[in-house]
């Protein structure tokens, strides 16, 4: 594995998107795994390593505002058309004519809204619990802490902070909490400790009206084949949504895991296995 990384350009000037790159640089088969709205790329790092073994060349960015790529001066460029933008840099700099994606809650919609383009890139979508529709509960839940930005004496006082905020994750070994808890440190300009992502990616929330997110039109462009993964708790991929989603528009293949909520961690083998199984199909 190796880091790199590439500039982006909003309204406010360039910024640096990190990432990290594993496996063959020259295999024709690219995957881009993009994470949740607070999350970063090294969530990635056990899916990225099975797949590099399989003979895939995997890349996990961090999306603007998130790990250890830049923030935006101007919180309200935080958004949907900056992020394709940013991936659609990303995806150039690769130099490929196709990828497959992998996309977790936001990530997800992400990989939708590009995949659904005319000409998109985009040769096999997985959904990791999120839909073309989400209920205006769900977001406000996400709301009432995106914005936060919590102040900790230790990384274990972060760590047993979200394990609480990503229960919805499931039953994970301790290793995968500390290291998401040690990439989840952002260590603030007063030396105490914070989390690695803007506050500011909460803009949207705050200063908008919350609704339902309707994106029926969108999941129906879609022409590649999708596996939807559904944590079988969740509240953000109710299961009517995700049954939609495989008798219309592209026909998702469909898979629930069970005993967890939003979102499946994509850390453990049965998961990875679902992920693998259909990229190599």
């Amino acid at each position: 594995m190796i880091e790199d990384s590439l500039l982006g350009l909003s309204a406010a000037g360039f910024h640096r998107i990190a990432y990290t790159d594993w496996g063959d640089a020259a295999s024709d088969r690219v995957v881009v795994c993009a994470h949740g709205l607070t999350r970063n790329g090294r969530d990635f790092d056990w899916l990225a390593e099975d797949l590099a073994d399989a003979g895939f060349r995997v890349v996990c960015p961090d999306v603007v505002g998130r790990g250890r790529s830049d923030w935006i001066s101007n919180p309200a460029l935080y958004g949907y058309p900056q992020y394709l933008t940013d991936m659609t840099a990303l995806i150039a700099r690769l130099g490929v004519a196709e990828i497959d994606w992998v996309g977790t809650s936001m990530g997800g919609l992400i990989g939708l809204l590009l995949a659904a383009q005319p000409r998109s890139p985009i040769r096999r979508l997985v959904i990791n619990d999120i839909g073309p529709f989400v209920a205006k509960a769900a977001l406000e839940r996400i709301g009432d802490y995106v914005g936060n930005d919590p102040l900790f004496e230790d990384v274990a006082a972060l760590e047993a902070y979200i394990r609480l905020i990503y229960a919805g994750y499931g039953d994970l070994p301790d290793e995968c909490w500390r290291q998401m808890a040690e990439y989840t440190t952002r260590v603030r300009a007063d030396g105490r400790l914070g989390l690695a992502f803007d506050p500011g990616i909460a803009h949207s929330y705050k200063n908008a009206p919350v609704g339902d997110v309707d994106l029926w039109s969108v999941w129906d462009s879609v022409r590649c084949p999708v596996l939807v993964l559904r944590g079988a708790n969740s509240d953000l991929l109710l299961p009517e949504t995700a049954q939609a989603m495989s008798v219309r528009g592209p026909r998702a293949e469909l898979v629930v895991i069970p005993d967890t909520g939003h979102a499946p961690s994509l850390m453990l083998g049965h998961q990875i296995a679902e992920v693998r199984k259909f990229l190599l199909d």
